[in-house]
């Protein structure tokens, strides 16, 4: 005797079509998730070593040279506070000979570092006076969407730590980035800003707890992967690119515990709201000085019409002193000091509005 439905092609069809489904919303569950790349062991392992003598060859926070405007103003004995500018890049730093007529007369007052990605071929270390023999050594690959921006960050501070104990204030640029005011501008806004607590110098970075994108970003490396160390409240979210004082460079450097969840790799279906770099710094300083922290950047971005996570890309024909003008504008005490992005074509309309405009307030 057959059995009922057991031999019915029709049947039998319509429970296959009805599991497919079912595989699709149980698959993710039973299979474990992608994630991306993590940082290697060796890279890990030299950061440390790196990190170790920085902090302990550094100036402890109690004689850190930020007291307040009298000292920065009337230096007296001690040399005066210098700008350390830290060039994270994987291309050739197009603006060189720009950012060379910006420091020029102006040495004594800033070094310079320039991290530069070894695997990205086409960089040619820039062949002016203030750029020649400031690739940093120990330099390592970066990617998109992964903590590897946050370590070429940390390894610029550190060594800048390490290199000069006038270094005080520490900028973050990247090759993109180019000034909008001349330099003694950028330096008078740093040395007299200082309130902070105990009249110190303060941080520029940008922290903000309210973006809408927030809760994607905090969940992108897995649910509760941040806990207990970082809860959702203390999540924030900022600009990359910053101005920090030393004692700030020196909190980034020595961290361990927040940096062992922001170095955790996001899954791989979660890449979009992946971007490690813009949360590790203003997370980290807001939970540890925020009153030390302006809470806004000194770097202008245009996010109108952004691409792929990608600000707008200024072209040559939108270069002119009104454009130099409108970036500088803000809503903040300070007005804007740099401006990304620009696409390397911009070069040349760029310096033939130096003199007249970027260099003269």
């Amino acid at each position: 005797m057959a059995l009922p439905y057991a031999a019915s092609p029709y049947v039998l069809s319509l429970l296959l079509l009805l599991s497919i489904p079912a595989v699709f919303l149980l698959a993710p569950r039973l299979l474990p998730p992608k994630t991306l790349p993590a940082i290697p062991d060796a890279d890990e392992t030299d950061d440390l070593a790196l990190f170790r003598r920085a902090v302990l060859l550094s100036s402890a926070p109690s004689k850190d040279s930020s007291a307040g405007a009298g000292s920065s103003s009337l230096f007296g004995r001690r040399p005066p506070p210098k700008v350390a500018f830290l060039f994270l890049t994987n291309s050739d730093l197009v603006f060189s000979p720009l950012w060379e007529k910006y420091f020029a007369g102006h040495h004594h007052l800033l070094n310079l570092y320039v991290h530069a990605d070894p695997n990205a071929a086409a960089f040619t270390a820039p062949d002016t006076p203030s750029f020649r023999g400031h690739v940093i050594r120990g330099s390592k690959a970066t990617q998109r969407a992964s903590a590897t921006l946050i370590s070429a960050a940390r390894r610029l501070l550190a060594t800048a730590l390490l290199d000069d104990p006038s270094n005080h204030f520490f900028a973050l640029l990247s090759q993109s980035c180019i000034p909008l005011h001349p330099f003694p501008t950028f330096y008078r806004a740093l040395v007299s800003d200082n309130g902070g607590p105990r009249r110190r110098h303060r941080s520029f970075i940008e922290i903000l707890d309210n973006e809408p994108t927030l809760h994607d970003r905090y969940y992108a490396r897995g649910d509760d992967v941040m806990l207990p160390e970082v809860p959702y409240d203390s999540f924030r979210v900022g600009s990359q690119f910053f101005v920090l004082v030393r004692r700030h460079a020196v909190m980034v450097v020595r961290d361990r515990r927040l940096w062992n969840k922001f170095k955790l790799p996001c899954l791989t279906k979660r890449k979009d709201s992946c971007y490690p770099e813009e949360h590790y710094f203003p997370t980290l300083l807001d939970m540890q000085d925020p009153q030390g922290c302006t809470k806004f950047t000194l770097t202008r971005v245009n996010w109108t019409d952004s691409v792929d996570g990608h600000p707008h890309t200024y072209q040559p024909e939108e270069v002119s002193g009104e454009l130099i003008r409108d970036l500088r504008k803000s809503n903040a005490t300070h007005s804007y000091m740099f401006a990304r992005k620009f696409a390397p074509g911009c070069l040349k309309p760029l310096m033939e509005i130096a003199e007249s405009v970027i260099l003269r307030d």
